[in-house]
């Protein structure tokens, strides 16, 4: 019998390993922009075109390569960063398994451009899918420049699979967002199709992270400073009150280098208790500084995730440092939602001015058990004053009526709790009763309908938001004073990138800063108030994996809106309310599922709730 294991050829072995390395054009970016920094550049900068797919282009002032380097540092598992096994638990760099540049080369037209310091001339390598087509010597700048041009080229499945340019965009400045953060000592810039996206000056971590989410961030930031045996944290949460509906501004770094770690994200959110409303999340920038050989970084491909030797110590040290912060700068304070302001003492209070006690006044012949008095009593009037509070009753002619005691003693405005039985009164005689705040039970001829009301609401926006972009012409209403709104820069490119979009829903927007949006118009579906939430859903909405096609811009917007818009749990229906959204979602062309496909509503036939009761 033959033998059947055979070894793979450089070039097969080369694209296997790319399958690990390069998932999306971001990867590629990730892996070029760590080279340059641990080549000790000072400035770097990023080219894109066609969102990486055409173009990524990374240009750094470092050390540069000498003409076998570069040769060598396309070859599979070659690296300047370990000598053997034990370098691997003392880390000092970004890279270090040898395998970017090989794999990058094996699925791209890569050029490379680099030069020495103290070399007059550099060299220059032109790869196509692992086979070098030429090295030659070339005058370039100190420093290094690789090009990678046409990424799958030659796995054109790979390619397929390659999102809209909007969502490859949006993966690309994370991770640029991610190193650029890690190191705000270095100068990056990055062009998108020939347009500035981000000019970072060298700077400090607090005018870093600024000059990336916007000026108006600055205020936002609480600094955090701690320093133990195994630990340094350092870095920035921002207030309670400008915490988000999403988990978008959240970064951990270890030693300069980002990652995810939901553990100690549940020790961030663990701190922040009590002072988030619900249903939001705090937004964070923290760094930490821990001895290398008390990690372990190569655990995961993307090297995002890291095991630490002391989890449980970190957990309880950051929470700790985080609460601290909080209290220390008066945070947690202001956060009393249901603070009564009217109990606050006024700040132009004159401690030496006098009150007067406010007098009371009985009627000593009031008997409330004689019943057939019908004279009016009268009541001695104390002669009013400036300096003097008085409480006069007003009560009716029969002071017999002892009921009117009650009725003056309390507001004549009906209490929550009252409407509330109201309505559970008049919801027991109509057609609709709403559970929990949540759903709503509707009685039909086989027997009931539970409809969940969130999710109902939302079926309803979403047909009427997408007759009324595609349809129908948008009507908007202007605003009496234009509305600025502060964005980070990629939220107000992705805002731009679809500003015809938004404008035949009806928004108006009057001018586009680096600081954010002026908007002048608004559909006459939303108001004044929910603008910002609006936007931000659809920001978040359109940053998750969406196709292509020029519809699904509408799309979106349109399931966005109905999100944002669509009544929430704990939100109390009166009749007439309930009924009409039940009669909506059934006009509705798809009623039975939400715009996310989710289910609207449950039957229960008459069948299945005998069976209920005669098990």
């Amino acid at each position: 019998m033959s033998d059947i294991i055979q070894l793979l050829p450089d070039h097969v072995a080369n694209q296997i390993a790319a399958g690990e390395v390069v998932q999306r054009p971001a990867s590629v970016v990730k892996e070029l922009l760590e080279n340059a920094i641990d080549a000790n550049a000072t400035t770097i900068t990023l080219l894109l075109k066609g969102a990486g797919k055409t173009l990524i282009q990374v240009i750094d002032n470092g050390k540069g390569m000498s003409n076998t380097d570069a040769r060598l540092s396309f070859e599979r598992h070659a690296t300047s960063k370990i000598k053997d096994a034990q370098d691997l638990f003392n880390l000092q760099t970004k890279g270090f398994r040898g395998e970017a540049l090989a794999s990058i080369a094996a699925i791209a037209h890569v050029e490379l451009k680099t030069k020495q310091e103290n070399q007059e001339l550099g060299t220059s390598i032109k790869i196509e899918g692992s086979d070098i087509v030429s090295q030659e010597v070339v005058s370039t700048a100190k420093g290094t420049s690789i090009a990678v041009k046409n990424l799958f080229y030659n796995i054109p499945a790979r390619r397929n699979f390659l999102k809209s340019d909007t969502v490859e965009t949006r993966h690309i400045i994370d991770e640029f967002q991610r190193v650029a953060l890690a190191h705000p000592m270095i100068s990056f810039s990055l062009y998108h199709n020939d347009n500035e996206v981000y000019h970072l000056k060298e700077s400090n971590s607090r005018k870093r992270i600024v000059s990336m989410f916007g000026a108006k961030t600055n205020e936002k930031l609480v600094p955090l400073d701690e320093q133990t045996d195994i630990i340094t944290i350092k870095g920035f949460i921002a207030k309670p009150e400008f915490s988000k509906r999403k988990r978008g501004e959240q970064f951990f770094f270890v030693n300069n280098r980002f990652i995810k770690s939901s553990y100690l994200n549940h020790a961030v959110n663990n701190a922040f208790e009590g002072l988030l409303e619900q249903g939001t999340h705090p937004t964070y920038f923290i760094y930490f500084e821990v001895p290398p050989n008390s990690i372990d970084i190569n655990i995961h491909p993307t090297k995002t995730e890291i095991k630490f030797d002391n989890e449980k110590a970190l957990y309880a040290i950051l929470r700790a440092t985080v609460k601290h912060s909080l209290g220390q700068y008066n945070v947690a304070p202001i956060l009393d939602f249901n603070r009564d302001a009217n109990l606050d003492t006024p700040y132009n209070l004159n401690s030496k001015q006098s009150f007067s006690t406010p007098k009371i006044i009985v009627d000593p012949t009031f008997n409330p058990f004689k019943n057939d008095v019908t004279e009016t009593t009268s009541f001695k009037e104390e002669p009013k004053s400036t300096n003097t509070s008085t409480y006069q009753s007003n009560f009716k002619k029969d002071p017999g009526s002892w009921e009117s005691l009650y009725t003056s003693a309390v507001s004549t405005e009906t209490t929550k709790q009252e409407e509330l039985f109201e309505t559970k009164q008049e919801t027991e005689t109509g057609k609709t009763f709403q559970i929990q705040k949540k759903y709503i039970l509707s009685s039909i001829k086989s027997g009931a309908v539970l409809i969940h009301q969130s999710l109902a609401h939302q079926r309803v926006l979403y047909e009427e938001f997408l007759e009324n972009i595609t349809v129908k012409e948008a009507s908007s209403q202007q605003l009496l004073f234009p509305i600025s709104i502060n964005l980070s820069t990629t939220d107000i490119e992705m805002i731009y990138g679809i500003k015809s979009d938004l404008e035949s829903t009806g928004f108006v927007f009057n001018e586009f800063t680096k600081e954010g949006v002026t908007i002048g118009g608004i559909p006459t579906s939303i108001t004044e108030s929910q603008i910002t939430l609006v936007l931000e859903q659809l920001l978040d909405d359109m940053k998750l994996e969406v196709p292509n096609e020029s519809f699904s811009h509408f799309d979106v917007m349109a399931k966005s809106f109905a999100k944002s818009l669509a009544i929430k749990t704990g939100t109390v229906l009166l009749v007439k309310e309930q009924e009409n959204l039940v009669n909506n979602l059934f006009s509705c062309k798809e009623p039975s599922t939400s715009p996310l496909g989710k289910a609207t509503f449950k039957t229960l036939t008459l069948q299945e709730i005998d069976t209920i009761f005669n098990k």
